[in-house]
């Protein structure tokens, strides 16, 4: 090999181990446009319910930065408003989801894994975190038709009938995101939501990360409502995601130790299932299977036997 092939291979070895630690530098809208001697045109971060991207009603945003700090863009902070038209979305969506095969709903998660896979660079993060949040979306893919089997029973009774045990879904999940994995948190508690046929209005802090999965899903053959996303305060929307009577459950993990307790006394209204946070959660470990089984119900039928 001579001495410039050499030093081009180790030049090409650097720049992929370099790929798999940080999101490769994006050129600005503004520098683009600069370029080409054109006005730039921004990208909007607004919400996510439905299925379509409308700004908040309160017409409010605040400002997006970078990890360095950099103002990166005004998003949509979402108002007490947003919360209601997010549950009439997930609730109009539920029966159609919760109608699906769970083998269809484990294409529809992998083909949002697919559709990551595509948009990598678009997130604003370490690539190895979008990777791993893709592969978490194939996870929940294959667990979709099976954890059933794995939950459901046939139970031992004493008579001429049998007795079965199979999960079925909640309804309308609210879900608070945690703050510390803006990407591989956010999926590590949605996925296993609408894995089982739930909907859900999720409360994201990171909103770059949060709408850009959005757009994926809305690409991804997920019916519109069945993951709607509001962006703004956890503080602000999780009492009213805990109080809401349509509402069916709620995942905490988002919420502080003392938001927690407030917010499971408010959702004991209308017995609402709830998920605790866990203090320092590893969202880079293999889930629980309690991530999937918080949000079911068992549903028993009883079949008779012999003549």
């Amino acid at each position: 090999m001579t001495p410039a092939k050499a030093s081009a291979r180790k030049t090409t070895a650097k720049a992929s181990a370099r790929e798999t630690t940080a999101a490769p530098a994006r050129a600005t809208a503004s520098d683009v446009a600069a370029g080409a001697g054109r006005l730039s045109v921004r990208k909007t971060y607004k919400l996510y319910i439905g299925g379509a991207f409308p700004r908040s009603e309160s017409g409010r945003t605040f400002a997006a930065t970078d990890a360095e700090g950099a103002f990166v863009a005004n998003v949509a902070r979402a108002s007490r408003k947003d919360v209601r038209d997010a549950v009439v979305a997930a609730a109009k969506a539920s029966a159609g989801w919760a109608a699906r095969t769970p083998y269809n709903r484990g294409q529809i998660l992998y083909r949002a894994a697919e559709m990551m896979e595509a948009r990598r660079s678009e997130f604003g993060l370490p690539l190895d975190e979008v990777d791993a949040a893709v592969d978490r979306f194939v996870w929940y893919a294959g667990w979709a038709d099976k954890y059933a089997q794995v939950v459901g029973a046939t139970n031992p009774v004493s008579g001429p009938y049998l007795n079965l045990s199979t999960p079925e879904p909640t309804g309308v999940v609210g879900v608070l995101a945690p703050a510390g994995a803006p990407l591989l948190g956010l999926v590590s508690v949605i996925a296993p939501v609408i894995t089982t046929g739930n909907t859900c209005v999720v409360v994201a802090t990171d909103p770059v990360a949060a709408i850009t999965l959005a757009e994926v899903l809305a690409t991804s053959d997920l019916p519109g409502g069945v993951v709607n996303v509001l962006t703004g305060q956890v503080a602000e929307l999780g009492s009213w995601l805990a109080s809401h009577e349509e509402v069916r459950g709620i995942d905490l993990t988002g919420a502080s130790a003392d938001q927690a307790v407030e917010w499971e006394r408010e959702a004991a209204s209308n017995l609402k299932r709830v998920r605790r946070p866990e203090p320092e959660e590893d969202f880079t470990a293999e889930p629980p299977l309690s991530r999937m089984t918080t949000f079911v119900e068992t549903k028993t039928v009883w079949h008779p036997t012999g003549l």
